[in-house]
């Protein structure tokens, strides 16, 4: 019998709360699974541990991003599957991944959905499996602190952003399977394993987390009005077209700045740094993803009662 494993950041909500979870469970016939909690997201790899150590073969994340981020540097290259509880402000894992953002349908998802092999992306020693960014996005992620997403959710970050426009340019020399691929003044660098990054927008249209490659943005917009201009390409599914964007992919990139920069991991300020060092790690992680079956049960969930009886009468 499978061993389920509940790491949680106790001070993120989703739906009816851990309550609701630990009933779910109970009635999906794990009343008693291993259970974590912390306070948290820096102590989410200590519990990881934790559940391997007590033989856990499914460990269940609720939180966001950070959290998974965390879970997933701690289980890469295990046996061990990951699911998805989506408790966070953007959850962008599990958005690309087509997660259900209730308790009961990421449940059905880590218990009974199908299990996917996906990359993970080291980055100066730290795996992360969604994004991770230097310059201005990190900048707007650093002083999106928790008190302020708290307060006003996703507009933290574009408060932040904003906030932060006309920081300096840094310039930096960027190597892409050891090709050198871009020399000079950028504003922010982004590195992508999947589609969407920001908020549901399309960025690295068509990337997928299991191709072996990582996506590569290096963005020079400096005043205002060329930032929005190129948030507008790129909102518009036309980052490309942007005379202020660069993209490329590569499995190896080699990036070094003239000076200390910021950078995150899946929405996680990490300090400054003055190179970074990234990999691709091909299927390394173990994800539970929907199935056709789950992903038509959880459509069944989200329909009203009227249309879930016209959807009965006439089948």
């Amino acid at each position: 019998m499978t061993t389920v494993a509940v790491v949680a950041h106790a001070k993120k909500t989703f739906g009816g709360g851990l309550g609701e979870l630990r009933d779910v469970l109970e009635e999906r016939g794990f009343p008693n699974p291993l259970w974590y909690e912390v306070a948290k997201s820096r102590l989410i790899p200590e519990a990881a541990r934790r559940a391997l150590d007590d033989g856990a073969d499914l460990v269940l994340v609720w939180g966001g991003d950070g959290s998974v981020q965390r879970a997933i540097d701690t289980l890469v290259d295990t046996d061990v599957v990951l699911g998805i509880l989506p408790a966070g402000t953007a959850n962008l894992l599990a958005t690309n991944l087509g997660v259900p953002k209730d308790v009961r349908g990421a449940v059905e998802v880590a218990l009974d959905g199908d299990r996917r092999d996906l990359d993970t992306v080291r980055l100066n020693g730290e795996h992360f499996a969604v994004m991770a960014g230097a310059g201005l996005d990190a900048l707007m992620l650093r002083d999106a602190d928790a008190g302020l997403k708290d307060r006003i959710g996703r507009a933290a970050y574009l408060w932040t952003g904003a906030k932060n426009l006309d920081a300096e340019p840094v310039k930096a020399v960027v190597k892409v399977d050891k090709l050198p691929v871009y020399k000079g003044k950028i504003t922010c660098l982004l590195l992508g394993n999947v589609d969407q990054v920001f908020g549901g927008i399309s960025v690295f249209e068509g990337s997928r987390p299991d191709d072996g490659m990582v996506e590569v943005g290096i963005v020079t917009a400096r005043s205002r009005a060329q930032w929005v201009r190129t948030v507008g390409r790129v909102i518009a599914g036309r980052a490309e077209r942007s005379p202020f964007v660069m993209t490329t992919r590569g499995s190896r990139v080699r990036v070094t700045f003239d000076r200390p920069i910021a950078y995150e991991l899946d929405g996680g300020h990490r300090g400054e740094v003055e190179k970074l060092k990234i990999d691709v790690q091909p299927a390394s992680i173990t994800v539970a993803v929907p199935s056709e079956t789950t992903a038509g049960e959880q459509k069944l969930r989200e329909a009203s009662p009227v249309e879930a009886g016209e959807a009965e009468v006439t089948s």
